[in-house]
């Protein structure tokens, strides 16, 4: 099996600049080359497209697609290493949602105290900043 880049991009819900960019930094190979100078991907591409789509929507970052990919590589070696960075990533997101919960409550907070009366008088912008010329 053959794909353009068009053809690996819509099989994996990828721009085209983004497979550029994703063998730009060496997460994908370099594509083999048609008799006319396209990019021919194979399966092996696809499958790995697919991996690096399904870690970047889980969040994980690129450096840490990039330790994964390695690893996924290396098929004999202990899982211990996939384990560890995934518990960090799980850690990370566990954090950002505790901080997005908070800003929730502030923010609900801070839309409670509003008397939806004149900017003069707006808690809303008097929690933000000096309060001067309000």
């Amino acid at each position: 099996m053959v794909l353009t880049i068009g053809e690996l991009g819509r099989a994996t819900a990828t721009k085209v600049e983004t497979v550029r960019y994703y063998e730009r930094i060496g997460l994908l190979p370099k594509p083999g080359r048609t008799t006319g100078n396209y990019r021919a991907y194979t399966q092996a591409d696809l499958e790995r497209l697919s991996f690096i789509r399904r870690s970047r929507d889980l969040g994980f970052p690129l450096d840490q697609v990039r330790a994964l990919l390695e690893l996924a590589d290396r098929r004999d070696q202990p899982c211990a290493t996939v384990d560890a960075l995934a518990r960090t990533h799980l850690a990370e997101v566990e954090r950002k949602i505790a901080d997005l919960l908070a800003l929730r409550r502030e923010l609900s907070g801070l839309l409670e105290q509003c008397s939806r009366g004149t900017i003069a008088d707006c808690r809303i912008l008097g929690a933000l900043g000096p309060s001067d010329d309000r």
